[in-house]
């Protein structure tokens, strides 16, 4: 379903008064077992107006299968990414919505999940989140009542029609379940392991850390196979020296080679270097993977010419 028949669905359903519970598909879900996705990624503003973020979004709209909306990223406050989400909807764009533990109990975290569906939203990534020492609200007290294995569990009851108490819901959910996964993570073997808690737990699709050496990405392929899932890879533009420098100190999981580094250290053109860059990598994960999650990091606007370039 393209995102101009999601509109006309929703106004329909504006029209006649029917609960969009039961008029919306799950058309990511479908998508993913189809087709090579596209998603990326916004942050809710720290504050109310919504203006760019809808701006963003609208001009990804025709490029992208998908959005994720972050959830306080980084620990930093911001906008509650349900109701980001449900606006995304209006504006006829399929929402991911991120949940972490970090903030919120099992019982508030349940109640997001239900008013979520309610809105239309189908489509979850769930994870810990950064702990509140890392952001702006740093004397915050972290929640972490469920890990991320049980907040996938927990939507899966929720989906079966059963909360975590074991008490049956009036109606249940229909949630495309995912989670994350970090390919470049130093204990592999470990990261494989908690991978297979959350297909246990009812994680469908996988977002991945930012991939950068396709062969070794291939390898980690390989030994998750057996699981049976779908992976969507992240793709990470590298906008400047001083960003891959830091992401190769500072972030888990991601080693950017030498040799792209040099290539936007010499570049007249960085950011052309860094959209030929990125759409090389994201060509290369064509028939190896579910997907590619572009990650642009404030760059939205050079989305459509990375995956022109790539052939997308």
């Amino acid at each position: 379903m393209t995102a101009q028949t999601l509109r006309i669905v929703l106004k329909l359903c504006e029209l006649t008064g029917q609960d969009t519970v039961y008029a919306l598909p799950m058309i990511f879900a479908d998508k993913l077992k189809t087709q090579f996705v596209v998603t990326s990624e916004l942050t809710p503003p720290k504050g109310t107006n919504l203006d760019g973020l809808l701006s963003t979004a609208s001009a990804l709209r025709e490029c992208v299968d998908a959005i994720n909306v972050t959830d306080s990223h980084s620990a930093r406050m911001s906008m509650s990414p349900l109701a980001a989400a449900h606006l995304l909807i209006d504006e006829g764009i399929e929402p991911i919505l991120q949940l972490v533990t970090r903030d919120r109990n099992r019982i508030a975290l349940q109640s997001d999940m239900l008013g979520a569906f309610a809105l239309g939203i189908r489509n979850l990534v769930c994870m810990g989140g950064d702990s509140p020492a890392v952001g702006d609200h740093p004397d915050a007290k972290p929640v972490f009542d469920l890990a991320t294995t049980e907040l996938i569990g927990a939507a899966r009851c929720l989906n079966k029609g059963m909360d975590l108490g074991g008490c049956e819901l009036k109606t249940p959910t229909n949630f495309c379940i995912g989670a994350v996964v970090n390919p470049g993570a130093s204990d592999l073997a470990m990261e494989i392991s908690r991978m297979e808690e959350k297909v246990a737990a009812g994680a469908s699709f996988f977002q991945t850390q930012a991939v950068y050496d396709i062969t070794a990405f291939e390898d980690f392929l390989a030994g998750v196979r057996h699981l049976n899932v779908a992976i969507i890879a992240g793709v990470m533009p590298i906008k400047s020296v001083k960003m891959a420098l830091y992401a190769n100190e500072k972030i888990p999981g991601i080693t950017i080679p030498e040799d792209l580094i040099r290539q936007i250290d010499q570049a007249d053109d960085v950011a052309a270097t860094s959209i030929r860059l990125a759409a090389e990598t994201v060509a290369a994960l064509r028939g190896v993977c579910a997907g590619v999650h572009l990650m642009t990091l404030g760059a939205e606007q050079r989305i459509p010419y990375i995956l022109e370039s790539a052939g997308l």
